[in-house]
């Protein structure tokens, strides 16, 4: 029986002639961190104070004692290696590496003293190769698309740029004698109830002549085969399987498989966990253009998604309980989809794990983004086999349902000067639309594949044509004001978002000692992107009145509620157009879920994992039934979106009212919306606000409908038909009690508009359960505060210190 020894003790860095302790898996900085050598590079600018780690080779050591016989065969095993190595037992060289994305595996059979893992700089690697290759172009100056390593290490447009080094993934000895499961790559299908399986199964022997047998179960379903020469295929039908479908659309049931190699006895055990769906990618051509629509189980989706960027700079301190709680937290916020971004990494089996078990659909890029990628060798070979790998190490996994070549990098070629530039160089073309798809399909038939994303699946159209496959939605953020995503219907729109700073509480421990200002020193060393800061004013200013010289140290509280605020707004004008086009438009992927460290970005849950006010307005733009109003034509549509597999039918209460509270005109206007639908309801023209004075309310209660919603509870939109500066709303006026738990009311005497309680500044590990809120004079709201252990002694006042809404111009 193959046995496994992990060699996670014991190892050492090589620094300055000192051997540090050092921590397997893990990098250099972190190792480098905790002997005190680095300042944490995530305060303050000390990401330029270590920039000279990334510049440097690293060397770490371990002794492996004499192994006891008893077995034929001895390797060892690299799960990760970041990035480019020598490997070394006793002064033998084993190998050479040069991929992140790569396990490792190398025969020591009989040998045993010191093992060392001798790291280039990846600067160092990439550089060289840059000089055998060519130059190509990039959207970041530094040489990424040289080595297979996660991009985003040399830094992003909210990333900062710590190249590091090291032991990222586990490594182990395998001893073993006779033969062993190299490789297990599952076909998991579905038909009229009957869940088939075959196993493809790749053996390694150490002994050519033994006869070899492969047994596999999926709960009382067994079956057997031989290995002919190095392979064999294990087959299983399961009847009566349970459908796995994706969160909201059913249950995620999940079977245990288990396959085992026998010779004279148990040689070797694989254990996965599968479910039995269909996964299809309807392309299909309309009078819109052509679409990109997943059908999960004959069932068309509109994916709730966000994407995903590595949950640290240093991945190797991303626990499996790190990955449930940000992954829950997407559930949570109504996501239904995950895309795992190019710029970062196939994710850690944890990840897959958790998403199977929330139901959150995975699509996966291949990591390729924002650059020009040479297709010769060194880096052709390692791009096969680091796909290979990966994709077969993923494909149990029933929330995977797309494989995608790229980001951005069909869409550079066409429109970034590339193609002038790169002059007939190679640039990665011959990947997207050759060898992924070829790996793909070899390998996983039964899961789509698209070569990028953004793509319109020609070259005879612009490849982020809105109007076929997907599109990047990045003209607003950048140029435009948000209610331009009005403009247009992409089929399915992969990336789209708005900027905000993190919370104060991780604006405060990432820069303890500085005086807060939007562009105080530390506050512009966290802000990545190109002018981030000119496009958050300008951003704000099309919607707020803001000072003409910029806001000073003293608004800084008012700047940071009200980019918080305009994020949130932003994003929810693109989700509300665009699902009230279902299902032309197809599915939205905010950008983005998560950050890597303490940024001002456009992620919904920041550095620290404390959620933004962007967080949960997803809950209410991601929620089964939204209501939206929307300009159409020559007046306003209320848009009743329905996406529950029960009809949903009632009486919506309009009221056109004035700042001051009046209500000037009302009417109750039936509808009726049928199961994953959307119904238009046309707004009476003496409904329809006028003027910087009236605005437009829309409620539906949703007693009866089912769907999950608590019966009883109230969906509401609203309209204001001019931007904030332009209302003279006035002062807001409200109450504010504090009760047991926690508990904070507020009940409002005038119009108060998106009321926000920033829990941190009570306590950095103060939390509320609710975002940005609108009431209407004589409402209230109570919002719950949790992680604080003085909860039971907050008080009105303390609370109404910690409560923002927005306010007339000065």
């Amino acid at each position: 029986m193959l046995d496994v020894t992990p060699i996670d003790e014991g190892w050492i860095l090589r620094h300055d002639g000192a051997a540090l302790p050092a921590t397997v898996p893990g990098c250099v900085h972190t190792d480098l961190l905790a002997a005190g050598i680095i300042p944490d590079p995530f305060l303050g600018r000390n990401e330029t104070d270590v920039a000279w780690v990334g510049r440097r080779d690293w060397t770490y050591e371990t002794t492996l004692a004499p192994i006891p016989g008893g077995h034929e065969q001895t390797d060892l095993v690299f799960d990760g290696l970041d990035t480019a190595a020598e490997i070394r037992l006793d002064g033998q060289l084993l190998g050479s590496v040069r991929n992140m994305h790569r396990s490792h595996r190398f025969d020591i059979t009989g040998l045993s003293g010191r093992l060392s893992v001798n790291f280039r700089s990846a600067y160092g690697e990439a550089e060289a190769v840059r000089g055998r290759l060519g130059e190509r172009p990039n959207a970041y100056p530094e040489p990424f698309q040289y080595l297979r390593k996660m991009a985003c290490s040399f830094g992003w447009d909210w990333g900062p740029t710590l190249v590091t080094a090291g032991i990222w993934k586990r490594v182990r000895l395998e001893h073993w004698s006779t033969a062993r499961i190299a490789r297990v790559r599952p076909i998991v299908t579905v038909e009229q109830g009957v869940g088939r399986v075959e196993l493809h199964v790749d053996v390694e022997r150490s002994r050519v002549e033994a006869g070899l047998t492969l047994g596999a179960r999926i709960g009382g379903v067994r079956a057997e085969a031989t290995v002919d020469g190095t392979g064999g295929v294990v087959r299983l039908e399961v009847p009566d399987v349970d459908l796995w479908w994706p969160r909201g659309y059913g249950e995620q049931p999940l079977y245990d498989v288990e396959l085992w190699l026998s010779h004279e006895g148990l040689l070797d055990i694989w254990r996965r966990r599968i479910g039995f769906r269909s996964v299809e990618l309807d392309r299909g051509s309309d009078e819109h253009g052509s679409g990109f629509t997943f059908v999960v189980n004959g069932e068309p989706i509109f994916a709730r998604g966000v994407n995903w960027i590595p949950d640290d700079v240093f991945p190797s301190r991303i626990t499996r309980e790190r990955y449930r709680t940000r992954l829950t937290q997407a559930a949570d916020a109504g996501v239904d989809l995950v895309r795992v971004w190019g710029g970062g990494l196939y994710e850690s089996e944890h990840f897959y794990d958790v998403c199977d078990e929330l139901g959150l659909l995975v699509w996966q890029d291949f990591p390729f983004a924002c650059a020009a990628y040479p297709e010769e060798q060194p880096l052709r070979g390692e791009v096969e086999a680091e796909a290979r790998e990966n994709v077969v190490r993923l494909m149990p996994h029933p929330s995977l349902v797309l494989w995608n070549g790229n980001n951005e990098n069909l869409w550079g070629f066409r429109d970034w000067g590339w193609e002038q530039r790169l002059a007939g160089n190679s640039w990665g073309e011959g990947y997207y639309l050759g060898l992924l798809p070829r790996v793909v399909a070899e390998l996983d038939p039964t899961r789509p594949y698209t070569p990028g994303s953004p793509w319109s699946g020609s070259w005879d159209r612009h490849p982020n044509d809105p109007a076929h496959g997907t599109h990047h939605s990045w003209e607003v953020w950048n140029r435009e004001d948000y209610a331009d995503y009005r403009l247009h219907v992409p089929r399915f729109v992969a990336e789209f978002g708005w900027q905000a700073p993190p919370a104060y509480a991780t604006l405060r421990r990432a820069l303890p000692d500085e005086e807060l200002a939007p562009d105080s020193p530390g506050m512009l060393h966290h802000q990545k992107a190109d002018d981030g800061n000119g496009k958050l004013f300008r951003g704000l200013a099309r919607h707020f009145p803001v000072p003409e010289q910029g806001f000073t140290e003293g608004d800084f509280d008012r700047w940071h509620y009200l980019t918080q605020v305009n994020q949130a707004r932003a994003v929810a004008a693109g989700i509300e157009h665009w699902r009230s086009h279902w299902p032309v438009c197809a599915g939205t992927i905010v950008w983005q879920l998560n950050d890597c460290w303490p940024v001002t970005s456009w992620a919904a849950i920041d550095g620290d994992g404390r959620e933004k006010p962007l967080y949960h307005e997803l809950k209410r733009l991601y929620a089964d039934r939204l209501l939206t109003l929307q300009p159409r034509g020559e007046g306003l549509v209320l848009a009743v979106i329905n996406q529950a597999a029960e009809p949903w039918s009632g009486r919506l209460a309009l009221r056109r009212m004035s700042v001051e509270g009046d209500v000037l005109a009302a009417a109750d206007v039936e509808f009726a919306a049928g199961g994953r639908a959307v119904a238009d309801v046309r707004v009476p023209k003496e409904l329809e606000p006028v003027g910087a004075k009236e605005f437009l309310v829309a409620d539906a209660n949703t007693a009866g409908n089912g769907g999950g919603d608590g019966g009883g509870s109230v969906l509401r939109a609203l309209h204001f038909p001019v931007p904030d500066r332009e209302i003279p709303y006035p002062r807001p006026q409200f109450d504010v009690s504090a009760g047991p738990g926690g508990r904070v009311t507020v009940t409002a005497h005038t119009l108060v508009r998106d009321l926000l309680l920033q829990a941190d500044r009570l306590a950095p590990s103060a939390s509320a359960d609710r975002g940005l809120v609108t009431l209407l004079p004589g409402e209230q709201v109570t919002i719950g505060v949790r992680g604080w252990e003085a909860l039971d002694q907050l008080d009105a006042e303390t609370a109404r210190s910690a409560l923002y809404c927005v306010e007339p111009a000065r």
